[in-house]
C-alpha cells in the first residue's frame, strides 16, 4: 500500500484536506479518499495528474524509487503556466483568486472569438 501511504504524505506535506485536494484536482473525495486506503487505484492520468501536483514522479507514487524529486525522462515537466496555476494560486486571496479566475475566463473567451474569425 505505498501508493496510498504516498499520497497521504504528499497531502499532508501541502497542509491540504483530502477535499481541498479533491476540489483542485477536480477528483471526488471518496474516491480519492480510496486511493490513500488503498481499496481503489487512480487511473493511468488521474496518477499523472497527482504526481504532477505533487511535483514527484510517478515511480515515487508507485514506490518504485524513493527519492520524490526523481523526474523520469517519460514525465515531462510542469509548464511556467501549470506551475502557477498548481503551486502560486495557493498564495493568494480568495478574492485574488477570483480575480485570476476571472481573468482567465475573459483570455479564454477573446482566444475562442480570434479563432471564429478566422
Amino acid at each position: 500500500m505505498i501508493l496510498g501511504q504516498r499520497l497521504k504524505a504528499c497531502r499532508k506535506a501541502k497542509k491540504l484536506t483530502q477535499q481541498e485536494l479533491s476540489v483542485r484536482l477536480s477528483i471526488n473525495r471518496s474516491t480519492y479518499a480510496k486511493y490513500e486506503t488503498g481499496d481503489n487505484e487512480p487511473d493511468n492520468e488521474t496518477l499523472q495528474k497527482l504526481a504532477d501536483f505533487f511535483g514527484v514522479s510517478v515511480d515515487y507514487l508507485l514506490g518504485r524509487t524513493d527519492d520524490p524529486a526523481t523526474i523520469n525522462k517519460s514525465e515531462r515537466p510542469l509548464t511556467e503556466l501549470e506551475n502557477l496555476f498548481f503551486y502560486e494560486l495557493d498564495k493568494l486571496s480568495e478574492e485574488d483568486k477570483k480575480k485570476a479566475l476571472e481573468h482567465v475566463r475573459y483570455l479564454r473567451y477573446l482566444a475562442e472569438k480570434e479563432n471564429k474569425k478566422t
